[in-house]
């Protein structure tokens, strides 16, 4: 099992930068595939990017795609998503997940789940 906890969001203005940070504990981080996702008020639980376990593959929401990177440091047991060129659209609670068997973009492919940190992105 392992827990996550997200970090590093907050307010910005559009065009802005932010970068979330995702802190794992347990069992061995380097076995676990990971993914970003958001949820915005009143929308459903969206993928934004994942990252394989062994840092080889990555894949990104085509709305986010040239504006956020995700990236992985196993030796700090921390996952990262760079956020570049905010916009008001990206205002949401992120979200880090873990995966045993996939980089997938679907929540039920998630089997641990951080509580969320919120992106509020002004116009």
């Amino acid at each position: 099992q392992v827990k996550l906890v997200e970090s590093g969001g907050g307010l910005v203005q559009a065009g802005g930068s932010l970068r979330l940070s995702c802190a794992a504990s347990g069992r061995a981080f380097n076995t676990y595939n990971m993914g970003w996702f958001r949820q915005a008020p009143g929308k459903e639980r969206e993928f934004v990017a994942s990252i394989g376990w062994n840092d080889r593959n990555k894949w990104y929401a085509a709305s986010v795609k040239g504006r956020f990177a995700i990236s992985r440091d196993n030796a700090k047991n921390t996952v990262y998503l760079q956020m570049t060129s905010l916009q008001p659209g990206d205002t949401a609670v992120y979200y880090c997940a873990a995966s045993t068997t996939t980089w997938g973009s679907t929540v039920s492919e998630y089997d641990y789940w951080g509580q969320g940190t919120q992106v509020t992105v002004s116009s």
